[in-house]
């Protein structure tokens, strides 16, 4: 399966990391006598009556929170609090215990209870996204709720597993199984990259606790630490999977259940797979047709954008391209673009609505023989180094953990590693001869028969839910948990309401449209389920096309146009796109120069030398984007055609204006 991403900006992590985590969280020791915070030697008040039995009150959240040890997380409304809990849930004759790190941001009007939302991946940042996903959420859920967020066992402040090379060079493998050969090189890829992974986060005895089985009593755990008997708990795409196994194993304690890009449990990681190579191959048509009925993208494409990009992975499927890539150091860089690349950089950017367009922009630019934008793409989704192509470990979410959980959860066949492997291969003869693209996302999981932990084959039986309300939502342009395992889970639920966006984004909830908003915040706030079982959200595929910048400045009309496009060259590239607001970040212009951007007193601040996205209009100066006034400026000094000094504006409205000198003569344009 593929890991979840979800395009919210990240905050200070490392420093919240540092703070949020004990000095060895993942370490094994011994087990105190309780690993539940010790009672108070107040005792607990309780409210009775002579017909009922003796009810203990809870402490209000700012209180228990402090007792429990809780700190500030940096940077963040959250307050962190680390949980000591076993090793091993299920395995009593073993004291060892490991710290597992929530964040809280308790009730801010009348509380109703906790929300407790579990992130995909596996191995996602929950306390990483906690502050956006609260404020994409209406306000009335932070009102009414202690919002709950946590780092899974082994992620992030809870661990911080890592292994950011071997999957690196992993996912650049040329994953293929349609001849002998590529069948071997594949198996060898997938056997390598368990080794390499295993060794760089090196902490291998711990791997076979890392499932979600044991996860979930961490999270029932930390209910019994905050007093609450039944909670609400939101799941998106691997946060289903968590979500339904909390539910299976303690139902009894949850209030109500939301499923947001849901995962079928009942089927084998094979059968799952196949499905949803098949919905990223579903996905990615319905992008290309988009283009097509766009006039725009129509244009830049150049003829059928499914023909372009078939002629495109049929071309890279006999031999790399060469491309030269600008470096963000200033000069450039021979390198080759092969299939995996372009399997990769596209995958990644089929999630949602906006990563769908700025795919079609990189796809429209290698139509015209340029490649840098796929390799933007590739670098940005990989966490790749453009200068150096080192990898760089993402403290918001591990690969690691990901094949930790994924081959615990999993069962991957049974034999020798060398035997699983083989049967994995065999799986997917039916999905080679097909013809599908992206097919190689069916070979994502083999490493996991060369892992040291296995699951039971045993699938868990189908969820029921018996007395929890529950939600499941999905979108039909959804490519990473296809629509239709929403559905075969929604026809098993005892009180199930199923959401489907026409169109959308993998995970809905969250996103702005007020279908599903509004009816998820009133199934928590207010109780009440939607009007019938089955809701209809509109939708779209992909975001308006944004045009690509012209090879010639000649081909601009006047340097309002031209100011513009560059505009939209800056804001659209992946690097400033994917932008975590924090890391100063620099990237080499397409045709020379340099763009470098960092945060200044809350806004994005631009420095631009000799930076030219089209030939003969090089910008240098200085810019800003100020997200308080939604408001973009430049300014800078031009050369190439001409020469002169612009200033340019964009405000939220859309409107924009340059003024300035250009070529001799002032210029007051606007548009």
């Amino acid at each position: 399966m593929l890991r979840f991403a979800r395009p919210f900006f990240i905050s200070a992590m490392a420093a919240l990391l540092a703070a949020c985590a004990s000095p060895n969280p993942i370490t094994p020791t011994p087990s105190p006598s309780s690993t539940l915070p010790a009672p108070t030697s107040t005792p607990t008040p309780v409210l009775t009556n002579s017909r009922t039995p003796a009810v203990p009150v809870r402490e209000d959240t700012q209180t228990l929170l402090k007792r429990l040890g809780g700190t500030p997380c940096p940077d963040s409304d959250f307050t962190c609090v680390t949980l000591t809990v076993p090793l091993d849930h299920f395995s009593p004759s073993n004291s060892q215990t490991l710290d597992v790190v929530f964040a809280v941001l308790p009730a801010s009007g009348a509380r109703k209870g906790l929300f407790v939302v579990a992130t995909g991946g596996p191995g996602s940042s929950g306390i990483a996204s906690a502050d956006s996903y609260v404020a994409s959420f209406d306000p009335s859920i932070a009102e009414h709720f202690d919002s709950v967020f946590f780092d899974q066992r082994g992620v992030a402040a809870s661990g911080g597993l890592q292994c950011a090379a071997a999957t690196a060079a992993f996912y650049r493998s040329d994953i293929r199984a349609d001849t002998p050969e590529y069948e071997a090189a594949t198996i060898d890829a997938a056997r390598a990259f368990a080794q390499d992974c295993i060794r760089e986060m090196g902490d291998a005895p711990i791997l076979p606790v890392l499932g979600t089985r044991q996860a979930v009593e961490d999270l029932d755990a930390f209910r019994q630490a905050m007093g609450d008997g039944r909670f609400w708990l939101y799941g998106e795409s691997y946060g289903t999977q968590f979500a339904q196994m909390y539910t299976a194993a303690h139902p009894d304690h949850v209030a109500g259940l939301i499923l947001d890009g849901t995962v079928d449990l009942t089927l084998s990681v094979t059968d799952y797979l196949a499905q949803q190579t098949q919905a990223f191959d579903d996905v990615l048509v319905m992008t290309l047709q988009d283009c097509n009925a766009q006039p725009d993208c129509a244009n830049d494409m150049g003829e059928d954008a499914v023909s372009v990009y078939d002629a495109l992975a049929a071309r890279l499927a006999r031999s790399p391209l060469p491309y030269t890539f600008p470096l963000p150091s200033g000069g450039t860089a021979a390198r080759d673009f092969t299939l995996a690349d372009l399997e990769a950089a596209v995958s990644a950017h089929l999630y949602s609505e906006s990563e769908r367009m700025l795919m079609l922009r990189a796809l429209a630019a290698a139509a015209r023989d340029d490649r840098v934008p796929l390799a933007r793409l590739l670098y940005t989704s990989l966490g790749l180094d453009p200068e150096t192509l080192e990898a760089i470990p993402d403290p918001t979410y591990s690969d690691a953990v990901y094949y930790a959980v994924e081959c615990n959860d999993y069962a991957y066949f049974s034999g020798t590693p060398e035997e699983r492997a083989q049967a994995y291969i065999r799986a997917g003869d039916a999905l080679d001869v097909s013809g599908l693209r992206l097919a190689s996302i069916f070979y994502g999981d083999l490493p996991c028969a060369f892992w040291p932990a296995h699951a039971d084959p045993d699938r868990p039986d189908p969820l029921v839910a018996e007395g929890v309300p529950t939600l499941v939502l999905g979108a039909t342009a959804d490519p990473a948990t296809p629509v239709s395992n929403g559905e075969q889970v929604f026809h098993r639920l005892a009180d199930g309401y199923l959401v489907t966006t026409d169109g959308g984004a993998h995970v809905i909830f969250g996103r702005g449209a007020a279908c599903p908003d509004d009816l998820v915040t009133a199934f928590l706030v207010r109780d009440e389920r939607p009007a019938q079982r089955e809701t209809r959200c509109e939708g779209r595929i992909s975001d308006d096309f944004v045009p690509l910048a012209p090879i010639e400045a000649a081909d601009f009309a006047n340097p309002l146009q031209a100011m513009a496009s560059a505009d939209d060259e800056i804001n659209y590239s992946p690097e400033y796109w994917n932008w975590d607001q924090e890391t100063p970040t620099s990237i080499g212009c397409p045709l020379g120069g340099t763009l470098h951007f960092e945060p200044k007193n809350g806004a994005s601040s631009f420095t631009l030398a000799e930076c030219a996205f089209s030939r003969g209009f090089s910008l240098t100066g200085m810019g800003e984007y100020n997200p308080d006034m939604d408001q973009f400026t430049l300014e800078v000094g031009v050369t190439g055609l001409a020469e002169g000094m612009l200033s340019y504006v964009r405000d939220g409205d859309g409107s924009i204006r340059v003024t300035g000198e250009y070529d001799g003569q002032a210029i007051d344009l606007s548009e």
